[in-house]
């Protein structure tokens, strides 16, 4: 028996997260707040997010993170 989270999802498993889709998507930073370790990004169609990048780092304006939930969870390549 699957659990799904309502009638109109796929089933739940532990490879998928049914609240954000479970992507990583690429963000630039653009400006950064070191003492909060935050993050101004920028997405590839030019929508703006604050990200958390205590687990990436260091980094610097122009690095290339991939995004999660908010979370920095990685790096990628340039855009």
């Amino acid at each position: 028996m699957s659990v799904t989270a309502d009638s109109a999802t796929q089933p739940c498993t532990s490879e998928h997260c049914i609240t954000c889709g479970d992507d990583g998507v690429p963000m630039t930073i653009l400006k950064l707040d070191h003492t909060r370790d935050l993050a101004l990004c920028s997405d590839q169609a030019g929508a703006h997010m604050t990200v958390e990048t205590l687990l990436v780092q260091p980094v610097e304006v122009g690095d290339v993170l991939l995004v999660h939930a908010g979370t920095a969870i990685g790096r990628a390549e340039q855009l």
